[in-house]
């Protein structure tokens, strides 16, 4: 289940520096609804995630 407030997602990775910029909708468990699975690296775990209601 997520809410109705879309969020501005910013996914980092550490390993490579690569950056993707997603929107989505944050779940009842504090995680973001993005569809986003893994880096261009093949990372799927470590990430920076940035996230900002869109206006």
């Amino acid at each position: 289940m997520t809410t109705d407030t879309r969020y501005r997602v910013v996914i980092r990775c550490p390993n490579c520096g690569e950056k993707y910029i997603l929107r989505g909708r944050q779940k009842k468990n504090g995680e973001y609804d993005t569809g986003f699975k893994q880096c261009v690296c093949g990372n799927e775990e470590q990430f920076v995630i940035e996230a900002y209601p869109e206006t």
